[in-house]
């Protein structure tokens, strides 16, 4: 049996309503527009068999999930109001993220831990493969891995 593998990308602060406040609601692949979330989303589209982005506001959404407009909310603000930890467990459940065999985490210390305390207690594979890693070499080396998974080297 095949493994399934879900990649996790953390939303980012940089949306295209800084650089377009008229845009309107957009849905969330094309909303975030920073380097960082450009490179974890193409490597979670080569990598993945499917792949969410874990808002700070809305928890675990699809890359198609309609964004009504800006906000600034994060994980590394409590004052921000970011999702609580029971909330994204409770996502697990309803949509059935523990039936992948394998998750991919992307992101930064926030991210992982509000990942890993949301599928605490399930059987799922977490991975964090560039966990530790300096932004930078974090993005090179999933840069370099969605390469890898293209040509067919990863």
């Amino acid at each position: 049996m095949t493994k399934t593998t879900l990649v996790i990308v953390p939303c980012g602060s940089s949306k295209v309503w800084s650089k377009n406040p008229s845009a309107g609601p957009t849905i969330a692949r094309d909303a975030y527009v920073g380097s960082p979330f450009m490179v974890n989303r193409r490597y979670a589209e080569c990598v993945g068999d499917q792949w969410l982005i874990l808002s700070a506001k809305h928890g675990f959404i699809d890359p198609d999930f309609v964004l009504p407009g800006p906000y600034e909310v994060t994980f590394k603000k409590k004052s921000s109001g970011p999702i609580d930890l029971e909330t994204l467990s409770q996502q697990i459940k309803d949509r059935r993220l523990a039936t992948f065999d394998e998750v991919i985490g992307l992101g930064g210390k926030k991210y992982r831990q509000a990942i890993e305390t949301a599928f605490e207690g399930t059987e799922v594979d977490l991975q964090f493969p560039f966990a530790g890693l300096p932004i930078g070499k974090a993005m090179q080396a999933a840069k370099r891995a969605a390469e890898n998974a293209n040509t067919g080297d990863g």
